[in-house]
């Protein structure tokens, strides 16, 4: 995000997005996010923010299974998501990201038994975190 023009738009995205870092969104969460707070939005602005920072490295985009969207997640502080799992709480919706060394050994035996590999970047284990459990 670095030299970019920051106009009141993008800055209110960019700070809805620093917000929700370990949250899973959509473009509608945002607009209707960045609509209360009274900054003026259309879609076609929070897109065009949304693939940029995609290809910039700020953002994961995925397509999650019974959302009838596309999905997002900020990614600018944990290097690149592209090379590592992640773990979705179903209950809450956090993201926690995932080390792939204590992978490894499933991986491996995935590939073995069924000669498909792990496509990391992509693989969201769902889950229940232990603060959801603890409710």
């Amino acid at each position: 995000m670095k030299g970019e023009y920051k106009t009141k738009p993008r800055n209110a995205i960019i700070e809805y997005l620093k917000e929700n870092a370990d949250t899973r969104f959509t473009a509608r969460d945002i607009l209707n996010a960045v609509d209360v707070e009274g900054v003026e939005l259309d879609r076609s602005t929070v897109y065009r923010n949304l693939e940029r920072l995609c290809k910039e490295g700020c953002l994961v985009k995925y397509k999650e299974t019974g959302v009838n969207a596309t999905c997002y997640q900020y990614s600018e502080g944990h290097g690149s998501c592209h090379d590592h799992m992640h773990a979705q709480c179903s209950v809450c919706g956090k993201i926690f990201h995932l080390d792939n060394s204590i992978l490894e050994d499933a991986s491996a035996k995935i590939k073995k038994e069924y000669g498909i590999e792990i496509d990391y970047g992509k693989t969201v284990l769902m889950c229940i975190c232990q603060e959801c459990k603890k409710k």
